[in-house]
């Protein structure tokens, strides 16, 4: 970089071309919206066989290409909006350094070196000539500043210390913008994608790397947008999002996505669409490192003529220690991940809507992080919020055959909830961002709860001010706890005071062991919106534990009479059986969701 080149170079430019590639990158997401919502979807509601299987995969692929170009183009338009606020800060200092050497009657030569009048008093009755002097261009010290400035003192014509100064300032601004051209440079070449049409698990590696580079380069430019409230309430999140511009907003979406897809109080397509990069990036990140992993060896050796010989081998003993757990952990995870995926393939088919990640982290907590709706709560006009219990984890999320985990019941009361609220909108969700008891010892414990509680009533708050942000209205919320996660959200709805009008409208309590509370008036909704069911036998056992190990106040639980709810009949064969479709169960939990309470069956 010299000054001839800093001259001709138009930040503009640079922006416009940034303008460009977000543009390009919404085109890409509309692609992929048009893909997984509209035309896979309608295939899933009409199609069957081999064909419309064969089709919808292709369209997968298709879907999932769009989706990186929407990342890239994303990435590649921050890099541009960075490299051109860079550019910019150099040749403002040029230009002014340029336009104040003028004004002194100084020339500025082609070279950057400044040459200065003749002036100053006459010594020897000849007035000091004029001459020219080249700045340093390094960073500046005391040191330094105090030799120039003794050296301008020194020098017998006035002008010389006003030259030096003009030419250390264009010095100054040509060596930032080479420093600039230099940070920049790699990083936009690494942003240049394979020359194929597959998009690998390495290509969504590479874009977690390119976003730190972005992220570290474009570190002056994305200083100039305001930083989310520090430890802000979801209220303060929805307003901090709202005064972004929308160009400010695809800056910051496009390299802080793992924090916009956490932040409570922000509209649920942004969440979604953080989350959804985060999603991508991590599964690839996965499956390449369990592809990694060496094939497990014998376990047992052989000996003559081929036959077993029943004694471990030193090499199967040495897998098993270095790679084992690891291994078992990270098929886990990526089960969870294949059953969120499985979810958004699901899409249309039984009229299920369009799925929204709402909150992903596999490593979150200590079982993993997922919140996934069905329908856009932010829009919807009634919404469920489903918590499980016990046992719950990010590999179980799907269950065994991806419709029967915790996201299946979640398909299922969207379905029940739907068919009774006769044309409105209905989202549920599934809340599972708590570190849930491994096992029953575990589910003794209200600690879990304790911290459990605070984080749920923190997502209500924000789902509540991303639906007032929308239109200033919301959605009849209800909020339903299942086994150990009805203790959770016995804890939520005392951690603080539902503000005016309420997050949540009724709670609904299954199969639960106890709610932190002795009296439904304690959770602050009021009793008679309060709704608890239990199941025989197993379910008994868990609800009347909960009682002796004290998860609810003073040994009640809430199908208790003297609790004060509402005991709606329950036909579930068992503790976990609360959501089999075509039950009363079912049927119960649906009518609360949508206010529909005079339909529902009380014992």
């Amino acid at each position: 970089m010299d000054l001839a080149t800093l001259k001709k170079i138009k930040p503009a430019a640079f922006e416009d071309a940034a303008d460009g590639y977000r543009a390009t990158g919404e085109m890409a997401a509309k692609a992929k919206d048009a893909i997984d919502i509209r035309i896979s979807s309608g295939i899933r509601a009409q199609l069957e066989g081999e064909t419309a299987n064969a089709a919808l995969g292709e369209l997968k692929e298709l879907s999932k290409n769009f989706h990186y170009v929407q990342t890239e183009c994303a990435l590649v338009s921050t890099a541009l909006a960075g490299f051109a606020h860079d550019m910019a800060a150099a040749r403002r200092k040029l230009d002014a350094a340029v336009a104040d050497a003028r004004a002194a009657g100084c020339t500025v030569n082609a070279d950057g070196s400044v040459s200065f009048p003749a002036g100053g008093q006459a010594v020897d009755g000849k007035i000091p000539e004029g001459g020219t002097v080249t700045g340093a261009g390094g960073p500046s010290s005391p040191t330094a500043d105090a030799l120039y400035r003794q050296a301008a003192n020194a020098h017998p014509n006035p002008h010389y210390g006003k030259a030096l100064e003009f030419a250390n300032r264009i010095a100054d601004a040509v060596r930032e913008a080479t420093e600039a051209d230099t940070k920049w440079a790699p990083k936009l070449r690494a942003l240049k994608a394979d020359d194929d049409l597959t998009v690998s698990d390495r290509d969504w590696t590479d874009t977690q790397s390119d976003t730190s580079g972005v992220r570290h380069a474009a570190a002056a430019y994305l200083d100039t947008i305001e930083a989310p409230p520090k430890d802000g309430t979801p209220e303060k999140n929805a307003q901090w999002w709202k005064d972004l511009t929308p160009e400010q907003r695809a800056d910051y979406l496009a390299v802080h996505p793992g924090a916009l897809g956490a932040m409570n109080g922000l509209p649920a397509d942004v969440r979604d669409e953080a989350n959804r990069t985060v999603l991508a990036e991590t599964r690839a990140m996965y499956r390449l490192e369990l592809a990694a992993i060496p094939k497990e060896p014998a376990m047992y050796g052989q000996g003559p003529g081929g036959y077993r010989v029943d004694v471990i081998t030193p090499e199967w003993q040495e897998w098993h220690r270095k790679y084992a757990d690891k291994k078992a952990e990270m098929e886990g995870v990526l089960k969870g991940m294949d059953a969120i995926q499985a979810r958004f393939d699901r899409t249309g088919r039984d009229g299920l809507p369009e799925a929204y990640l709402l909150g992903f982290d596999p490593t979150g907590l200590a079982d993993g992080k997922v919140i996934l709706a069905n329908g856009n709560p932010d829009t919807a006009d009634h919404v469920g919020i489903y918590v499980p219990g016990t046992f719950s984890h990010i590999a179980s999320i799907g269950g065994d055959d991806d419709t029967h985990g915790d996201l299946g019941r979640g398909d299922r009361l969207w379905t029940e909830s739907t068919r009774l609220a006769a044309g409105q909108k209905v989202s549920t969700i599934t809340w599972f961002d708590y570190d849930a008891p491994d096992h029953i010892p575990q589910a003794t414990r209200h600690q879990y709860a304790d911290e459990g509680g605070p984080r749920l009533y923190d997502f209500l708050q924000g789902s509540k001010a991303a639906q007032e942000s929308v239109d200033g209205t919301r959605a009849h919320t209800t909020v339903i706890g299942h086994s150990y996660g009805s203790t959770v959200v016995g804890v939520a709805a005392q951690s603080g005071t539902w503000r005016d009008p309420a997050a949540v409208n009724d709670l609904v309590f299954a199969g639960s062991p106890g709610v932190q509370a002795d009296h439904a008036a304690d959770l602050g909704v009021g009793a008679d919106r309060v709704w608890a069911m239990g199941a025989p036998l197993d379910d008994f056992v868990v609800r009347h534990g909960g009682r002796l190990v004290g998860l609810g106040d003073n040994w009640t639980i809430p199908t208790d009479e003297s609790f004060g709810g509402n005991v709606m009949e329950s036909d579930a064969g068992g503790h976990t059986k609360f959501w089999d479709a075509g039950s009363t169960s079912l049927w119960n939990q649906a009518a609360v969701m949508v206010g529909q309470r005079d339909k529902v069956e009380i014992e």
